[in-house]
């Protein structure tokens, strides 16, 4: 279904205030499998003062964008493959596009929704490419950034090649643009450029003529909803998973876990396994709920084999690390899989020790054997549900979404786009008051949601919008 759509005010190319120094970078293991994949869509809704004039925060926002791009040239630049084959982010200047939409008939209200959780479809119309697959970057700008104008507001939304960068790098660049915007002369986290790692690579990833295409159906059914989980829900949550009597005291550990596969000797993927670390997290916990409550409502047969998919940072996982701020991809998907009969049998606690059991298996071992697999057989990363039993986490709550002001204060609610948006596709945010509180972005198959919001287990631990 093709999203809504608003009045365009103006529409312009944003170059960086200083001619980029920056070489070409080549794309990575983690990025190449990318270019199949939408634009990252993700921005920050932001009530404003009355008088406020729109015009004065268009050519702010404008303005401060381009000083930004002195900062992250890669995201004025364009995708080049050369002929051999290898793919690169020429920093070329050719510019950003800034994208003024008129919501004027909108409120910050509209855009949040009611009680019942559900993200309205307005939200759809505030993010420039819609359904543009990253392989586009080689033609069309690596960022676009969309100001819609609201009667009472605005919505910042950003839409940028998710070949170029992953959500770690996603949200630096976005703090640092509304530090630049509120007045600051340069960002606090300088981006680290470097491609001197095992993820640089000499394999060359063979796409078809005209680019990949997308690996999942965008036009079957989806319901989109928020769901909320306090700090104190969390714990509880966290004290059933590790069987503990009353509350934890332990810190949290917000950080996404999951485990790696390899292909034996008859081809087949294997799970990877490890012993476990002594206390189950706080976001296995949560993961744990998620995929027994899912995988209750989709009503599996025993049989069934599911699968909990997850992308890890793998910047601390590499020896040598990666710089925290290393720019671009540094992720891998990797998943835990069990029979639906065990998930839905067994206890809370069973299931999150399955993913508890990947964190000591997800080492840096394990990310340079994750590269090698690719090496022998370079490809897109098939995104989707693909037998109806997959459940695929991304984004993660230790991101820094409320972190930034642009000179209105802290954001209102951070929300995305329709990119990269399937049954099973859940999306993890910090929630907005912090403190631990987590909220999470499911999306599922209409009658799969309806059977999530009516199991006891799993709404027990939500909080109301």
């Amino acid at each position: 279904m093709a999203s809504p759509s608003l009045p365009v005010l103006s529409k312009c190319s944003v170059v960086p205030h200083r001619k980029s120094s920056l070489g070409d970078l080549k794309l990575s293991v983690s990025d190449l499998p990318m270019l199949s994949c939408h634009y990252i869509q993700k921005g920050a809704l932001f009530t404003v003062p009355p008088d406020s004039p729109l015009s004065d925060i268009i050519y702010l926002l404008k303005t401060s964008l381009s000083a930004t791009l002195n900062w992250f040239p890669p995201l004025a630049g364009r995708l080049t493959t050369d002929a051999d084959g290898y793919v690169y982010i020429t920093c070329n200047d050719a510019g950003a596009d800034f994208i003024h939409v008129d919501g004027s008939r909108i409120s910050v209200r509209d855009l949040i929704g009611s009680g019942s959780g559900d993200v309205p479809e307005l939200v759809k119309c505030c993010f420039a490419f819609d359904r543009t697959l990253s392989f586009e970057g080689h033609f069309k700008a690596i960022l676009a950034v969309q100001v819609t104008e609201l009667a009472d507001g605005v919505f910042i939304g950003c839409s940028v090649n998710h070949a170029v960068m992953d959500g770690t790098s996603f949200w630096n660049f976005f703090n640092g643009f509304a530090e630049i915007s509120r007045g600051l002369k340069m960002i606090s986290k300088t981006p680290d450029f470097s491609r001197n790692s095992v993820l640089i690579s000499p394999a060359v990833l063979k796409l078809p003529a005209g680019g990949p295409a997308v690996t999942f159906s965008t036009d079957a059914p989806i319901r989109e909803r928020i769901f909320s989980f306090s700090r104190e829900s969390i714990l509880k949550l966290k004290a059933k998973a590790n069987d503990v009597d009353g509350g934890i005291d332990a810190a949290e550990l917000m950080g996404k876990f999951s485990n790696d596969t390899w292909k034996n000797p008859e081809g087949k993927l294997t799970p990877l396994v490890s012993k476990s670390t002594a206390e189950i997290s706080s976001f296995q916990s949560l993961c744990a709920l998620l995929w027994r409550g899912i995988t209750r409502a989709r009503n599996l047969p025993p049989s069934k084999t599911t699968m909990f998919r997850m992308a890890v940072n793998c910047r601390h996982r590499l020896e040598p690390k990666l710089e925290p701020l290393y720019f671009g991809n540094a992720i891998q998907s990797v998943a835990t899989y069990a029979a639906a009969g065990h998930v839905v049998s067994s206890d809370l606690r069973w299931c999150a020790a399955e993913l508890n059991k990947s964190v000591a298996a997800h080492d840096g071992a394990m990310v340079k054997k994750y590269v090698e697999n690719w090496e022998v057989e370079p490809r897109c990363f098939p995104l989707g549900n693909f037998d109806g039993a997959v459940v695929t986490m991304g984004s993660s709550p230790r991101f820094p979404m409320y972190d930034n002001d642009f000179g209105w204060g802290r954001p209102v609610a951070v929300r995305s786009g329709t990119a990269n948006k399937f049954d099973g596709k859940i999306s993890a945010f910090p929630g907005r008051a912090g403190g631990g509180a987590v909220d999470l972005e499911v999306i599922l198959a209409p009658e799969t949601m309806a059977g999530l919001e009516s199991d006891p287990e799993f709404m027990q631990f939500v909080v109301s919008n």
